[in-house]
């Protein structure tokens, strides 16, 4: 049974930092994408960093430069490093995995619980 539990999130003021882990379990190959989602009040849920089965990554704009996502295949664990946070990246954050990566929310069939994560000014 495939399985992603988050940790991380919480309370943080602007500039602040913080890292979101997701531990993946029951998946039979690497061959996935991992992705982190969010979604605020009242908005669609929107892609924030992809991250590849060979490494590769991408980001969305609005957080280029501040979020890194990675992943530890040995802990069978990927994450997003958030720096410099913003009030505007309060959300809930998911993280997901799917076979190939998309920006579209639709194409991953696993998912994560969900953390708040929420920057005041």
């Amino acid at each position: 049974q495939v399985q992603l539990v988050e940790s991380g999130g919480g309370s943080v003021q602007a500039g602040g930092s913080q890292r979101l882990s997701c531990a993946a379990s029951g998946f039979t190959n690497r061959r996935y994408c991992m992705a982190w989602f969010r979604q605020a009040p009242g908005k669609e849920r929107e892609g924030v960093a992809l991250i590849g089965s060979d490494l590769s990554t991408n980001y969305a704009d609005s957080v280029k430069g501040r979020f890194t996502i990675s992943k530890d295949n040995a802990k069978n664990t990927f994450y997003l490093q958030m720096n410099s946070l913003k009030p505007e990246d309060t959300a809930m954050y998911y993280c997901a995995a799917g076979p190939r990566c998309s920006w579209r929310w639709a194409e991953f069939g696993y998912w994560g619980q969900g953390t708040q994560v929420t920057v005041s000014s």
